[in-house]
């Protein structure tokens, strides 16, 4: 029954953003969080991120951040990991451990009534990861069919082959899963070493929202978070970006190529953002509304599917996009996209354009805040990222402030048709490969 309970407090509590007020809380212990008090319903949604991520991998241990997220909840402290998980599921605890290149993240929503149980659960878990073997074998055995299974899937190749291209040897070349040798090579002391790089308490994020006060969420972050230790790994330095204009096909055995192209993009700080934001909606990030999906599925049937998109992230920043399409039409695929790159960083967008762009950014952006899991989400990223405390109520406004000649002097800024690379994987006719 208390399971049911909890799945309706997930359905059921959502606030406008215009009615969402955060409050900067520290706890005694100096931990920093942004807090969204909302006691309609008695639970509480909790999102923790680390800055480091897979990116924080030893030299010759890729895939350890991976490996070690997977363990977290596989026995902690006095718990093995089926009476963890006994424990959890009679508390109606729902959480999930990830990793990604920049980032860990925790995720957590418990009821009120037993908050604590629940907190202390969650504490052996970020504190006490037993790291049993027979749990890592197990662990490992699952990762390791996910590369298998991923070196068969031509668009994980594409884009595992535009990484490696991309960014020599820093840590974004690279999967976070590992490959098939490195992560039979982990050991136990491998994964204890990963666990104190990526948890490291001055490198913390927090979003919290439910039934919680500022008081009550400062006791509880210093008993999750507070016995944590501080960095001992340097942060990965800025990535290159190696890829020069042209294609690299990869052959393989499929009617249909997969392409994944980029070049160099924009910083999520930059002065600029918002109207690359609102220009890449045109160009092809607005489904069957962008100028990509119109040119190349709907008036030549070259795919289903085509998109572009900003990538802003910690170490690197790119433009990109991916396209599917027959081996004996990809080319011409390609050849349309350069050409939509190139018509709109010589000419912009127009005024309607413009106006549908912004009433969908502007319309769609409330509807992220549905509920505690998903606020409590988007207020740990704000800080990760590095957005100001009142970035919610002014997003909007700064859709609304890009005029068209914003656009067209960024496009024309960041939209080089001739520094697109193309990774094809498949079959491709009539496409010479630079590589």
């Amino acid at each position: 029954m208390i399971r049911v309970v909890l799945a309706a407090c997930f359905a059921l509590v959502a606030l406008p953003a215009a009615a969402i007020d955060i409050k900067e809380v520290t706890s005694p212990g100096g931990i920093k969080a942004w807090l969204v008090e909302e006691s309609s319903i008695p639970f509480t949604a909790l999102e923790i991120r680390f800055k480091g991520g897979a990116s924080l991998d030893a030299e010759g241990k890729r895939g350890a951040a991976y490996l070690m997220s997977g363990l977290l909840d596989e026995g902690a402290a006095e718990l093995t990991s089926t009476e963890f998980a006994l424990a959890a599921e009679e508390l109606a605890l729902k959480y999930d451990f990830d990793v990604f290149s920049d980032g860990f993240s925790i995720s957590a929503q418990f009821l009120s009534e037993n908050s604590g149980e629940s907190v202390e659960l969650l504490r052996k878990a970020i504190n006490a990861p037993r790291f049993d073997q027979d749990a890592i074998d197990r662990v490992r055995g699952q990762v390791l069919s996910i590369i298998a299974s991923d070196e068969e899937d031509p668009n994980d190749i594409a884009s595992k082959t535009f990484a490696a291209l991309a960014h020599g040897d820093h840590p974004y070349a690279t999967k976070i899963e590992g490959t098939a040798e490195s992560v039979a090579g982990l050991t136990r002391d491998d994964l204890i070493a990963s666990h104190k790089a990526l948890l490291a308490r001055d490198r913390v994020y927090i979003g919290a929202v439910g039934d919680i006060t500022a008081e009550e969420l400062g006791v509880m972050l210093d008993m999750l978070l507070g016995d944590l230790p501080t960095s001992t790994v340097d942060l990965p330095a800025e990535a290159p970006f190696l890829l020069a204009g042209g294609e690299t096909v990869v052959a393989y055995d499929t009617p249909q190529s997969v392409a994944r192209f980029g070049h160099e993009g924009i910083a999520r700080d930059d002065p600029d953002f918002f109207a690359a934001y609102v220009m890449n909606q045109i160009l092809g990030s607005g489904g069957f509304g962008s100028r990509l999906m119109d040119e190349v599925r709907e008036k030549r049937g070259l795919t289903y599917g085509v998109y572009s998109y900003l990538a802003s992230r910690e170490h690197v920043n790119l433009m990109m996009g991916q396209v599917s399409s027959s081996n004996d039409r990809v080319a011409e695929a390609i050849s349309v996209i350069r050409d939509e790159w190139a018509k709109m960083a010589e000419n912009g967008v127009t005024a309607e354009e413009l106006e549908r762009a912004k009433t969908y950014l502007t319309g769609a952006y409330p509807l992220r805040f549905d509920g505690n899991a998903r606020i409590a989400n988007i207020l740990a990223a704000m800080q990760f990222d590095e957005l100001p405390i009142d970035y919610i109520d002014t997003r909007n406004d700064k859709v609304e402030a890009v005029t068209l000649e914003d656009i067209k002097r960024v496009s024309k800024r960041l939209l080089k048709p001739e520094n697109l690379h193309f990774v094809v994987v498949g079959q491709p006719t009539g496409l010479d490969a630079s590589n």
